[in-house]
């Protein structure tokens, strides 16, 4: 008696690269992923919506930049692919370096943006995670954001306070009491005082665990700076 065995399709895949050895190199790699075949190639936008006119597919591994396609590249181009083929599992490649850019594509509802600066083997993973429909995130991708939203969160805190105000939220933050920081910048207790009330006035800030943990989540001071360092119910 026969046993029949289901066996699992494999993931028919479209593979985009405008540099032909990587396109090869992506090509060698995916070869010996499990359950993944390789249905069609593209060097630029127009090749890729092509193929995937041409042939069903599931996947696409696709370089974010790709000039010289009628569909352009970037964002744009992604835009348009998820548009016309939103049941297709999108996995980015990408050597760009703007945050901005990374996360306009990730809010496209790709299935996961990898770094080529980040580990080889981790396509495959970005490939597992997108496949279960969750967005994988690669760790040089992760890094640029966090860069990012810190600069902000930076530039937040300097528009909001002083010069001055600044210097003290952070010499205070570090562990420094106010006669400390007095001495340190030469100035009277009570202005010190004064401009640190003020600071965390401004910022809604209620204590001084608050103010340390406003602190390291806005790179004011590194994260590995000892909370007991921080001196709590003193307002001087």
């Amino acid at each position: 008696m026969n046993i029949r065995k289901d066996v699992t399709p494999p993931i028919r895949t479209i593979i985009a690269d405008d540099h032909p050895l990587v396109l090869l190199a992506m090509e060698n790699l995916m070869s010996g992923f499990p359950n993944i075949e390789i249905v069609g190639k593209a060097t630029d936008s127009s090749e890729l919506f092509a193929e995937a006119q041409r042939v069903k597919c599931e996947l696409v591994v696709m370089d974010l930049y790709m000039p010289g396609g009628v569909h352009g590249d970037g964002v744009e181009m992604v835009r348009q692919f998820k548009e016309r083929h939103p049941d297709v599992v999108v996995v980015v490649l990408t050597m760009e370096t703007s945050a901005d850019a990374v996360q306009k594509v990730i809010a496209l509802g790709v299935g996961a943006v990898v770094s080529k600066r980040d580990r080889i083997d981790l396509i495959h993973v970005a490939i597992i995670t997108a496949l279960a429909r969750e967005c994988y995130v690669g760790p040089a991708i992760r890094a640029l954001l966090a860069d990012a939203t810190l600069s902000r969160r930076v530039d937040y805190v300097r528009q909001v306070l002083s010069r001055r105000e600044l210097e003290v939220l952070t010499h205070y933050a570090t562990g420094r009491g106010v006669t400390e920081i007095a001495q340190r910048l030469g100035r009277s207790v009570k202005t010190i005082s004064a401009q640190k009330c003020t600071a965390m006035r401004k910022l809604s800030l209620q204590s001084d665990a608050d103010l340390f943990r406003f602190a390291v989540e806005h790179g004011l001071v590194a994260d590995d700076q000892p909370i007991t360092a921080v001196r709590t119910g003193v307002r001087g």
